[in-house]
């Protein structure tokens, strides 16, 4: 169960984290306490699977990386495996379960193509993974998203 404190620790961190050499020093003083409560409030957060990533957002593109949108279709009963495994890729940012014949979608973000090429071979040899389609952007699209506790 999030505390209060948690809820407001979450909403500044979502697009409020300081960029300076103690972050979470200078979160601690905007939420009146101290580093060590707010880093170790957050690594329980982690580890409760309320957290998952604490970093910034770069123009991927820009910086010489590929990325896709990725629809699967696995079969009934592989769902938690497949989604578990892609999970183990650094440049999956996310994925979810959909309705549909392609039910599991995820993001792939790799340094070129051949990196990702490699990953979605792999994925493709998945038990379970019948078909996996490659939705590469044609154009660019960021939409801020933010979850607002109360």
């Amino acid at each position: 169960m999030l505390t209060a404190f948690d809820k407001e620790l979450l909403n500044i961190l979502q697009t409020e984290l300081p960029i300076s050499k103690r972050p979470f020093a200078d979160l601690a003083q905007v939420l009146g306490t101290d580093e060590t409560v707010v880093i170790n409030r957050l690594t329980e957060l982690k580890e409760q699977g309320y957290l998952r990533r604490i970093g910034p957002f770069f123009d991927s593109t820009k910086l010489g990386y590929a990325g896709t949108l990725i629809a699967t279709k696995v079969t009934n009963g592989y769902m938690e495996s497949v989604a578990s495994a892609i999970n183990t890729y650094p440049g999956v940012t996310h994925n979810y379960e959909r309705e549909g014949d392609f039910n599991l979608w995820f993001t792939l973000l790799t340094p070129d193509l051949e990196t990702q090429d490699k990953i979605l071979a792999d994925i493709r040899n998945l038990p379970g993974v019948e078909n996996l389609i490659s939705l590469k952007a044609n154009r660019k699209y960021k939409v801020s998203v933010q979850f607002k506790l109360k």
